[in-house]
């Protein structure tokens, strides 16, 4: 993932979250209990669901990297130094 912007990342995941919920709908199930069977190696009971399955991981996989990108992206823009945090005035004077 190429040096994204802070609104990048926040657009992407709210298109990656519209994708979760259509599966989420679909299979009546959250995405977040999904990934943990998938990658515990549960299988697809139909194998209709082979396809599908492989997105929905994909796309929930890339989701969490969006979330810890978007906590980095912030937690860089926290620890810039601003003008006002340099500037230190003794309210005394």
């Amino acid at each position: 993932m190429p040096d994204m912007t802070l609104t990048e990342i926040l657009q992407d995941i709210h298109v990656l979250a519209a994708e979760l919920q259509s599966y989420e709908r679909k299979y009546g199930v959250l995405s977040e209990t999904f990934f943990e069977a998938y990658m515990g190696g549960e299988e697809p009971e139909d194998d209709a669901w082979v396809p599908d399955f492989a997105i929905w991981a994909g796309t929930y996989q890339t989701w969490l990297d969006r979330q810890r990108a978007y906590r980095a992206a912030l937690r860089r823009l926290q620890e810039r130094p601003t003008l006002s945090r340099l500037i230190t005035v003794d309210a005394s004077s």
